[in-house]
């Protein structure tokens, strides 16, 4: 075998690269994960890259070797819900990085300019990530690359690696955010929005799990349930939630998700306010989020107006809609399109707490609640698979550069 052909050989890897340590509760970590997923689950060889700090960094053997491609940990399988195909490859990040705020001690700096060029591109066919710096990295040491860009951001991108064909695609959630890449200098025919995926868990019926979160969150089996399950920030509508729950005493509303000082602050709050049915839980792992969607009698996406709303993208909503449990969702830029579907039971306008409410009395005398869920909202949401957002993302790439296929 020619030298050249061996190390083409060698290049198999589908790299996905996020710079935080893992497992966190960050939505954009949850996506990150999940496309990896999506990709090792069409049977490319797919690594999860990603900081580990700690203890563990401290291996000496790991630092000799930093690039080890190995079976995912069950920590990660179960608090992102990913499945065996996926690999990872840990970077140790010993001390004193990230302990002093310097370019040269920072974990990103050192994942690009050290661990990148050394030690993971020799085995690598294509990179994959959120972080701008690791895909430029990898574009200026010869390897094509995927840019991924949820959030609106001012500064220009470089056009030395706009332009480069190395850069196969740019991916956005939302449109407006695509305007504001373009206008960034990112050229229009290498930028395209492509909706989040929801992550097949949430699909499979999990009634006895679903029992026993009724169980254990009602009063008596009469009483109703609505549940919002996502980041606990004003923008989201937490805050139109508690005086919705004021206003239907009855009924028992239910947050899941949040940091613990989130918790702590809307806890304190509703103490304050005297508002008695509404519960926080923190952060459920995905293993058990499923179950709690499905005990639900109605799911609650009360997300204000605003600039977030421009670039919300449904990650949350899939998961909902995948559980087959009624929707009452605000009318917010980013979910427009979703307004002709029968797969959101209910509409109202944002930062209104006595529409909102309006609203989830209809749907919960509207709707009562199936235990194998309304086919409506199931059927619709199949298309939105991380596995076909994937191949859709993989379809703008050179053939030539697709990573390996194992068979």
């Amino acid at each position: 075998m020619s030298k050249i052909m061996k190390n083409s050989a060698l290049k198999k890897y589908y790299i996905f690269f996020v710079g935080e340590e893992l497992p966190q509760p960050e939505a954009h970590l949850v996506q990150s994960t999940n496309a990896a997923n999506g990709a090792a689950n069409l049977g490319y060889s797919t690594v999860l890259v990603y900081p580990e700090k700690g203890v563990k960094a401290i291996n000496l053997a790991n630092l000799a070797r930093p690039f080890q491609p190995r079976k995912t940990p069950t920590e990660l399988i179960k608090y992102y819900n990913l499945h065996d195909k996926l690999k990872v490859a840990p970077l140790p990040m010993p001390w004193p990085i990230d302990h002093f705020r310097s370019k040269f001690t920072d974990s990103n700096t050192i994942a690009s300019k050290y661990y990148l060029p050394f030690h993971i591109l020799p085995n690598t066919k294509l990179v994959h990530s959120r972080n701008w710096n690791f895909v430029k990295a990898a574009i200026k040491n010869g390897v094509p690359a995927i840019y991924e860009h949820h959030h609106h951001e001012d500064k220009p991108f470089e056009p030395e690696i706009v332009k480069n064909p190395l850069l196969q695609i740019a991916v956005t959630v939302v449109d407006t955010i695509r305007e504001s890449m373009i206008k960034n200098g990112m050229p229009p025919e290498k930028v395209i929005t492509l909706h989040n995926g929801f992550n097949r868990l949430f699909m499979e019926r999990q009634p006895e799990k679903a029992a026993k979160w009724r169980q254990k969150l009602l009063q008596d089996e009469s009483q109703k349930l609505v549940v919002y399950a996502g980041a606990l920030q004003q923008f989201k509508g937490i805050d139109v939630l508690i005086e919705v729950a004021n206003e239907m005493p009855n009924v028992q509303f239910v947050c899941a998700g949040g940091k613990p000082a989130e918790v702590e602050y809307y806890q304190q709050l509703v103490k304050e306010k005297q508002v008695h049915n509404i519960r926080f839980l923190g952060y459920i792992l995905h293993n058990d989020l499923a179950s709690l969607l499905q005990a639900a009698d109605v799911l609650a996406h009360p997300h204000c107006s605003g600039k977030a709303a421009t670039f919300t993208s449904p990650l949350k909503l899939f998961d909902y809609l995948a559980s087959g449990t009624p929707i009452v969702s605000t009318e917010i830029p980013s979910l427009v399109k979703f307004q002709d579907t029968q797969a959101i039971a209910a509409w109202c306008e944002p930062d209104n707490p006595n529409k909102f409410a309006e609203c989830l009395k209809r749907v919960l005398e509207t709707h009562p609640r199936k235990i194998e869920g309304y086919p409506d909202s199931i059927n619709f949401v199949k298309q939105f698979s991380w596995e076909n957002r994937a191949a859709k993302i993989l379809s703008y790439v050179d053939e030539s550069l697709l990573p390996q296929l194992i068979v």
